[in-house]
Order: C-alpha cells, then structure tokens, then sequence
C-alpha cells in the first residue's frame, strides 16, 4: 500500500519560515520525481517545485527550497519569507512512469 504522509503545516506570521515534509512508504522512492503543490481556495491547485531522481535540492523563486532525502523516503519544502498569498492546502506528489501518487494536503495559514 502506498502512503504519503505530509506534515509540518500550520499558521505563521508574514516573513515568516516553515517546513514542510512528505514521507513515502509502498514506492521505491528514489526513482520517482517529487512535487509540491497548492491550493488556495477558490483558485486551482498549482505547483509549487518539482525535484527530479537526479537532484537533491532546489529553489524556487528564490524563497522556497525543495530537497529530498532518499535515504529517509522523504521530500522536504523550505518555506521562508511567507506572504499572504502563500496560504493554502499544500500537498505533495509522487510521479512515477504513468502513475502518480498524492499525500493528504496540509494547512498553512499566513497571518499576522
């Protein structure tokens, strides 16, 4: 059974920093590409940062970092300098060759 489990939302304070984690189990974790995605409400979900097997680490807009630890089965989203309009549900995702999997969204709420 596959399961990827998110964890390290909340509520946060603008310019603030958070982590995000995603831990799988039931994959062979290092050989698919890690994402993660977010849903603001009333607007769709979007992606966030894609890493792929090749990678350990990278940015995105020069204020998230996302990274992956296949050692641990986990991917990790960096968060710093939160805004207002980075509230949402974030979930993460696991693309494989033609199969894709989703761990349940976690909230994170960024507000003074």
């Amino acid at each position: 059974q596959v399961q990827l489990v998110v964890s390290g939302g909340g509520l946060v304070q603008p310019g603030g920093s958070l982590r995000l984690s995603c831990t799988a189990s039931g994959i062979r974790f290092s050989m698919y590409t890690l994402g993660w995605y977010r849903q603001a409400p009333g607007k769709q979900r979007e992606l966030v940062a894609r890493i792929n097997r090749f990678n350990s680490r990278g940015s995105v807009q020069g204020r998230f970092t996302i990274s992956r630890d296949n050692a641990k089965n986990t991917v990790y989203l960096q968060k710093n300098s939160l805004k207002d309009e980075d509230t949402a549900v974030y979930y993460c995702n696991a693309e494989g060759v033609g199969i894709s999997y989703w761990g349940q969204g976690t909230q994170v709420t960024v507000s003074s």
